[in-house]
């Protein structure tokens, strides 16, 4: 497949462009050799158009219409997995057996948002009957449904060129629902963007899609992303980035004449809390080891935090991490600004003078880096919030607590959190219900016995949790009813069932 690098606004790639860009590649530390285009103003404003004009068309399409969309654009992608992969690993350095499961997760999403909307009804709520003969109040009819929201703009994640980009979650639950869909392709792997665009493009036109429901962008900086979260016919925004990000968009969202919703998932540092029975699980520190280095740290359940007491097991634990983190191979980063902000937000955080290195990383190779593992006690982490700030990477702050009583007092302290990862046995479980309970206001998934990395694609799995974690807890990012994001309910009173018919696809 050859990279065009040009704009997509429906059916369209306009030849005019405000300027020219270029991805970069990690692993040889240059860029690479194909143009990117950046959006004018008029793709911007196309593009908009475009889809508010089509969204009625489309939202009322039977949703096996748009099923069979879903279904061609997972075949295409299939097809092309070669293609796809080879400028996957240019832009990102990411390895290829990393590439090929993201993009089989891609694919799996597209067949679970299409296997939903096929069922008759699918969007179907409640319903009372009437009754008329009531006594004193007559009873209408109340049948309740879910209606998309309307034009829908996704921003591309930098870590996952696949799975919350172009036609990630985020694009696919919005298609699913109804809702016509502009991509703000991510910078750092634009090209893939261009590549999986023209595949959704075609796969629209060969299913008789309307033209507009699907539009990309390339941008460099901010001032697009605004313009598109501010234009009065974008109805919602899908973001998965830092903190700093979301809240950007979320602040715009929010001050516009007419708020839209934000479904922006965020920083997290995912703690993990290890009670004395943990450290008689075999293979504890290679599971955690592998958590926190796992395509050098660059994922949103990394795990960040791992509070212990202290003890001769949990010093044995600590030592053998530290050697076990030590050994590897240092690994690439996504991209130079990746490693930066890393560098940047790991180099704050030792300034604390508090922090004991236990693991040193090594900035000194182009663009790669080594798990940084570092320790402090409960009492500093008490008082210093920015040990909850997410460092982006392979970072793991240990907190060594002195008395079983501080896994409580810690856990009230954690701010929210997409998981929390308990490992104890599990008397230890029931004589701590009240620790539970508390983290169950913290955190958008629990586990206990596993680490938070790996997030499995079904309908009972919450990928959200509490602010600063996500702008709405209510809400998964992943999984089947991630299609909710897009969706509002709507009440039919005293409507017959033939008109409702012809109302709900």
């Amino acid at each position: 497949m050859h990279i065009s690098g040009k704009n997509r606004v429906g059916y369209t790639e306009p030849d005019a462009f405000a300027y020219t860009f270029r991805t970069f590649d990690p692993k040889q530390n240059r860029e690479n050799d194909f143009d990117i285009f950046g959006a004018t103003d008029a793709d911007i404003e196309a593009a908009v158009q475009k889809a508010a004009d089509t969204f009625l068309e489309f939202s009322n399409l039977p949703g096996k219409r748009r099923a069979e969309f879903l279904l061609r654009i997972a075949e295409k992608l299939l097809l092309e997995k070669e293609s796809l992969i080879s400028i996957y690993c240019l832009e990102s350095a990411l390895p290829e057996g990393r590439a090929l499961i993201e993009l089989k997760r891609t694919i799996h999403q597209l067949h679970e948002f299409a296997e939903l909307i096929s069922v008759e009804n699918w969007n179907f709520s409640s319903s009372e009957p009437a009754d008329p003969n009531r006594a004193g109040n007559p009873k209408p009819s109340l049948h309740k449904y879910f209606k998309a929201l309307g034009p829908v703009v996704v921003f591309g994640a930098s870590n996952f060129p696949f799975a919350y980009s172009t036609i990630g979650g985020d694009s696919a639950s919005a298609l699913a629902a109804g809702c016509p869909v502009i991509v703000k392709a991510h910078v750092m792997h634009a090209g893939t963007g261009n590549l999986v665009a023209r595949l959704v493009s075609e796969a629209a036109r060969e299913t008789g899609m309307p033209d507009g429901i699907f539009s990309n962008l390339n941008a460099l900086g901010n001032e697009a992303g605004e313009k598109l979260v501010l234009h009065p016919k974008i109805k919602a925004v899908g973001f998965t980035g830092s903190f700093k990000g979301g809240m950007a968009l979320y602040k715009l969202a929010q001050n516009r004449p007419e708020p839209i919703p934000v479904f922006a998932e965020m920083g997290s540092v995912n703690p993990v809390f290890l009670f004395e029975g943990a450290f008689q699980q075999p293979g504890l520190v290679h599971r955690i080891s592998q958590s926190i280095s796992l395509n050098a740290g660059q994922f949103c359940t990394n795990p960040g935090l791992i509070f212990l007491q202290k003890s001769e097991a949990s010093g044995e634990f600590i030592a053998a991490l530290a050697k076990s983190l030590e050994n590897l191979e240092p690994q690439s980063m996504l991209h130079p600004q990746i490693l930066k902000n890393y560098t940047e937000n790991a180099s704050r955080l030792a300034e604390n003078k508090s922090i004991i290195n236990l693991v040193e990383t090594n900035n000194k190779l182009e663009n790669k880096v080594q798990p940084l593992l570092r320790q402090t006690t409960a009492q500093d982490f008490l008082q210093n919030h920015t040990f909850q700030e997410e460092v982006f990477g392979s970072h793991t702050l240990i907190v060594v607590l002195d008395d079983k009583k501080e896994f409580l007092t810690v856990a009230r302290h954690l701010d929210g959190q997409l998981t929390l990862s308990i490992f104890a046995a599990e008397n230890e479980l029931q004589e701590n219900i009240d620790f539970l309970r508390v983290c169950e206001q913290k955190a958008g998934r629990l586990i206990w016995n596993g680490v938070p990395t790996g997030v499995e694609v079904c309908r009972a799995m919450n990928h959200g949790g509490p602010f600063p974690a996500t702008t709405d807890a209510r809400f998964t990012a992943v999984g089947k009813d991630a299609v909710y994001r897009f969706l509002r309910p709507l009440a039919y009173q005293n409507f017959s069932l033939e008109i409702l018919r012809k109302l709900i696809s």
